[in-house]
């Protein structure tokens, strides 16, 4: 998921938190690997965070070539098809299942990452990783509906309320087939984690039925129509509500009462690595409890992280929004891979809707 800054949540958090680490001395790094992430992911060192790149080489005098991409499909394109070679990789749920199917990543030795025991019990193994050999879970998040207080008289408790009459014109939704499908197929009785065609035709027609409702179909627009007052509904991903809830007091959210998408993102090696144990290094350093807290407090998002979360301020624990409780937890389903003709007809299905 492509997730923005919460400065607002947290910056004066951040910025009373000291870390001081030890750096080596050397000015000359004699090691380096290759780390992929999604773009505003990491603690940059701005507004007072931690620079967690610029910490860990610091410390162990390795140079951290670190690049960005904005689709778990780009990342994936690249992986595949150019003669790059990543040492870490921080993808979502559903396309860390496509990479193990498709043999792109290297199991990882534990033994060099002792740090794993902070990841909380929930996250140790998932869906898309059930034996927990390939990936260590980096953040993660629901998605919940943002709503308008001045123009959502009632406040709503499902995401039947992006089908409601009452609201037309005034209602967005994902611009993205697996997100709208999903919440089309939920509310439908279809868990979306796997799905067929059946499937997809029965959110199809749910969503084609939503359509005259729509203002529009939107991604990062969100933010220019929520927080702008433009409209009156939204489905997105919480940390991004969260921004949108501290730029603009008329919002509010919903955590649905049937439940959302749960989406986790993860470190991994891919089989591009040459560098193997340095990205297994780097990866037991983003486990350290401070450096995941600070990760956490930048981003916005959830941490996996016990021992983080321990150091979490309590208002940021105490949000519902960003650590909902188990129960609601237990509602929620991820997104597993699904075969490239199933995926290659929702994608055309959509496509129709929108159309």
């Amino acid at each position: 998921m492509k997730k923005l800054l919460c400065v607002a949540l947290c910056g004066a958090i951040i910025a009373s938190t000291t870390i001081v680490f030890a750096g080596c001395g050397s000015s000359t790094p004699k090691e380096e690997i290759n780390v992929f992430n999604w773009g505003e992911y990491i603690s940059n060192g701005e507004d007072g965070s931690l620079d967690t790149i610029g910490e860990f080489e610091k410390r162990y005098n390795i140079k951290v070539n670190y690049t960005n991409y904005e689709s778990n499909e780009e990342m994936y394109n690249l992986l595949k098809e150019s003669n790059s070679s990543y040492d870490v990789i921080i993808p979502s749920d559903y396309m860390i299942s496509k990479l193990i199917e498709e043999n792109m990543l290297e199991k990882i030795d534990f033994d060099n990452v002792p740090n794993s025991k902070n990841i909380m019990k929930r996250y140790q193994t998932t869906d898309f990783d059930p034996k927990g050999e390939y990936s260590v879970p980096y953040s993660w998040g629901v998605v919940a509906l943002c709503y308008n207080k001045t123009m959502v008289k009632e406040k709503p408790t499902s995401f039947k309320s992006l089908w409601d009459k009452t609201y037309s014109g005034n209602i967005l939704m994902f611009n993205n087939s697996r997100d709208a499908m999903a919440i089309a197929m939920k509310l439908k009785g279809i868990t979306p984690t796997t799905v067929t065609k059946k499937d997809i035709d029965t959110a199809t027609k749910y969503l084609s039925e939503q359509k005259p409702l729509l203002k529009k179909y939107v991604m990062d627009q969100v933010f220019t129509e929520m927080e702008g007052d433009q409209a009156a509904l939204a489905p997105y991903y919480a940390g991004d509500i969260a921004v949108m809830m501290t730029n603009n007091d008329n919002l509010d959210y919903v955590l649905p009462e049937e439940g959302s998408n749960l989406f986790i993102d993860s470190m991994c090696i891919p089989k591009t690595t040459k560098h193997k144990e340095l990205a297994e290094k780097f990866i037991n350093y983003m486990l350290e409890a401070e450096v995941a807290k600070a990760n956490a407090e930048y981003l916005g998002y959830s941490t996996p992280n016990q021992a983080a979360y321990d150091l979490l301020d309590d208002d940021i624990k105490n949000n519902k929004l960003i650590y909902p409780s188990d129960d609601y937890l237990n509602k929620c389903y991820t997104f597993a891979n699904l075969p490239q003709d199933v995926y290659d007809y929702m994608q055309n299905e959509f496509l129709k809707v929108q159309s």
